[in-house]
């Protein structure tokens, strides 16, 4: 099976609008409008572009930055520009592009106020755009798309004819099941850095959702959250070091180097200028049966209120070359489908597409913005291994039955759903216990039942720091006559995860309370909001996670104490289900840290 062939100069398709894309409609700055709709281009006042005439004299600077895999055919049609002696506004239009990754311009483009070099960003998607957008970072217009590409799973000939290919093909859930099962190892690059392995992990997440609603929503995001970490044991830096996991010539394939990815998830356009390259057989692709997720490349403006006329006017002109037939005919030579995403059969061919695999359907919706952060949060702490302080209520009232649980106590259930928490960890997580109550050691209200150290690590009698964990916490139990000294308590275990801080690791406090500060001598809410705002740093984030359980605890005190800290506050009205907050919480806060 030998390399695939390349596409020719079909007829173009323009670049248009995706079906399912989320994107800002606007009018750019100049008198130029731009008629983006089934793969045309209509321009007006043409007078401000004209053709045809010598290059010579004042030229216009425009920077472009953009997805490294595009960036190569936008030179094309920049170099042809100049080489065409073409004009805006009577002006030589000279088109300087530079290849930098989404996730790296998007951090930039997140701070303000920024200093932008560039005036043009086209990312590989919009889900760049939008997290500048949820940081209220660079003002940013949406002018179109000027290109897409579908992802799929991509295999070596021995691989995918292991897998059926391409009689047989795979939804997202049944990709994710058969990495989990050994079937498939499989590629991906980080979702955290790349558009490719974030929508992926969207797609499988929505799959999950699909099959479990309701009350099994929960079992849903648990099946994604398992497989991030099967996806994370194959996970490459990026989408270039992505590719370069795959064999690199025949006999690589043939030998099939453990050392080198055989399945991988990436684009098609990746996977076509993989074909492209390779000097043995290249890749095949299963197009996902359940609706894949793609690529838009949206033509982005940066602070647009900032160009000036010559500025725009040349974006305007460089965002019509791209979209001519001769400028569309460029991106598809490198591999790119139209920026309506319809299927290019040359192209797919290139790429290891074929039927019956299913490369025709529409791409699904991109995932809003806030389950992007639900997803890189969940993502956060599933791979990143955590570092939580536990900290738990002893006061008499945990003594207490809860209504409907035939006779158990608060401290009861609230000590076996902690259990069941802690067989989700893994041995590279550092999780410790304390509990607390009024005088419970000497003067102090609060005790350390257990470090925060390495689940795997053993002590000197051979028992690993899980068992012992374990122990401590069935040994719970309420103090006959103690108080909540909640303040006291949470500003210790602020200070002690401060000064153990791990690097690389999600970091957080827990508190477990069903009721409100009764400590005569404890320094107050106010002072320990006090002392919570000086310890907190944005650079070593240590969310704040409070569940309250029961009606005597006091919600509006938890919420301003874990205020400063980017954490949150939950009521719980089962203690049965503290396990599950305690995920979702932690999600949550990988969320923030995210964004």
């Amino acid at each position: 099976m030998g390399r695939h062939s390349l596409p020719d100069s079909s007829e173009p398709d323009g670049a248009g609008p995706r079906p399912g894309t989320r994107r800002r409609t606007v009018v750019l700055a100049t008198a130029l409008v731009l008629a983006l709709a089934a793969g045309t281009v209509v321009v007006l006042r043409a007078d401000l572009l004209p053709f045809g005439k010598p290059c010579g004299g004042d030229s216009v600077r425009l920077d472009v930055v953009a997805s490294p895999d595009i960036a190569p055919a936008l030179d094309d049609v920049a170099d042809q520009a100049l080489r065409d002696e073409t004009r805006t506004d009577g002006k030589c239009l000279d088109v300087k592009v530079t290849a930098r990754s989404g996730a790296e311009v998007a951090d930039s483009l997140a701070q303000r106020p920024a200093h932008n070099e560039f005036q043009v960003w086209i990312p590989d998607s919009t889900l760049w755009e939008d997290r500048v957008e949820a940081a209220s970072g660079t003002p940013l217009t949406t002018s179109g798309t000027i290109a897409a590409s579908p992802l799929a799973l991509g295999a070596v000939p021995a691989a995918a004819e292991k897998l059926g290919w391409p009689e047989k093909t795979y939804g997202w859930a049944a990709m994710a099941k058969a990495a989990d099962d050994g079937t498939l190892p499989l590629g991906v690059a980080d979702p955290a850095r790349s558009a490719t392995g974030l929508l992926a992990l969207s797609r499988i997440d929505a799959a999950y959702r699909k099959e479990k609603t309701g009350e099994d929503a929960d079992t849903a995001q648990g099946r994604t959250a398992a497989a991030a970490k099967v996806l994370h044991r194959w996970l490459a830096d990026g989408d270039e070091e992505l590719a370069a996991t795959l064999p690199r010539d025949a006999s690589d394939a043939e030998t099939a180097d453990p050392h080198r990815n055989q399945t991988v998830l990436l684009s098609e356009q990746a996977a076509f200028a993989h074909n492209r390259a390779a000097t043995g057989p290249g890749l095949e692709l299963f197009y996902p049966a359940d609706g894949t997720a793609q690529l838009d490349y949206p033509y982005t403006l940066v602070d647009e209120n900032q160009l000036d006329a010559d500025q725009s006017r040349a974006a305007s002109r460089f965002m019509t070359l791209l979209a001519t037939p001769e400028g569309q005919q460029v991106l598809r030579t490198h591999g790119f489908r139209a920026g309506h995403g319809r299927a290019d059969e040359k192209v797919t061919r290139a790429a290891g597409g074929r039927a019956p695999q299913p490369y025709t359907q529409d791409a699904a919706p991109l995932p809003s913005a806030k389950e992007i952060r639900a997803l890189l949060g969940m993502w956060t702490v599933t791979v990143q291994n955590a570092r939580l302080t536990t900290v738990v209520d002893a006061s008499s009232s945990m003594g207490l039955a809860v209504p409907g649980s035939g006779g158990r106590s608060r401290m009861t259930l609230a000590r076996d759903s902690l259990l069941r928490a802690l067989t989700t960890f893994t041995p590279d997580d550092e999780i410790g216990l304390w509990k607390f109550a009024t005088v419970l050691d000497g003067s102090r209200d609060y005790l350390e039942v257990s470090p925060t150290t390495r689940l795997g690590g053993r002590d000197s009698g051979g028992s690993t720091h899980r068992d012992g964990l374990a122990a401590a916490l069935r040994m719970l139990a309420p103090v006959p006559g103690g108080g909540t000294g909640l303040y006291d308590t949470t500003l210790a275990a602020y200070r002690e995860a401060r000064s153990s801080y791990a690097e690389g690791k999600f970091n957080a406090v827990v508190v477990v309370t069903d009721g409100a500060d009764d400590d005569a001598d404890s320094i107050g809410l106010d002072g320990l909001v006090e002392q919570v705002k000086k310890l907190t740093d944005p650079g070593q984030p240590i969310p704040l996670i409070a569940l309250a359980l029961g009606p005597e605890a006091d919600r509006s005190a938890l919420d301003r104490m874990v205020a400063p800290t980017g954490g949150s506050a939950h009521e719980v009205e089962d203690p049965s289900q503290i396990d599950k907050v305690i995920r979702q919480a932690i999600v949550a806060a990988g969320s923030e840290e995210q964004g």
